[in-house]
């Protein structure tokens, strides 16, 4: 949509997906990604200083898809067969939950518990997750991320186009 080549775009991103990947803070990101959207992607900046903090707010894809697939895997580990309508309240509630989630390190493992036990998986089952749950949150952090700026990237290519057809149709008698 935003009629990018992905590579040239993560190669652009580079510098914020570095930082949210130490950092495992969207909101720690918030103004390297701005730069970036602005200076590297070129991107308006009324478009990527709107898109940047919400997205850090309520764009959490990374944590979304982090915890369906912990909680499949942990009711796999404890020999639980989950439904089909047991998977489709799991989506909702991580999409729902994702919203929600504040952008600091380690709280995605706090929410997976209380998603566990609404399907009923012992939430016990965190403690085979936590090891390397830093790893898993400086790499969801990073989706994240790349999220935001694709969301900014598409929607400035749809201000822009908008605004071209709005010029063009002012100019027809």
């Amino acid at each position: 949509i935003s009629r990018r080549s992905p590579i040239s775009f993560l190669i652009a991103s580079k510098d914020a997906l570095l930082i949210a990947f130490s950092t495992s803070s969207s909101a720690a990101t918030m103004p390297v990604s701005i730069k970036v959207a602005e200076e590297k992607l070129e991107i308006k900046p009324s478009v990527s200083q709107f898109i940047i903090p919400l997205g850090a707010t309520i764009n959490m894809n990374g944590t979304a898809l982090y915890q369906a697939v912990a909680t499949v895997f942990l009711a796999q580990v404890f020999g639980i067969d989950l439904t089909l309508g047991q998977l489709l309240l799991v989506m909702i509630i991580t999409v729902g939950a994702s919203i929600g989630t504040p952008s600091t390190p380690g709280v995605g493992i706090i929410i997976l518990a209380t998603i566990l036990s609404s399907v009923g998986v012992p939430p016990e089952g965190v403690l085979l997750i936590i090891g390397v749950d830093r790893i898993l949150d400086m790499s969801r952090t990073s989706i994240n991320v790349a999220g935001d700026l694709v969301a900014c990237s598409v929607l400035d290519r749809l201000t822009k186009d908008n605004l071209g057809s709005l010029i063009n149709l002012k100019e027809v008698p």
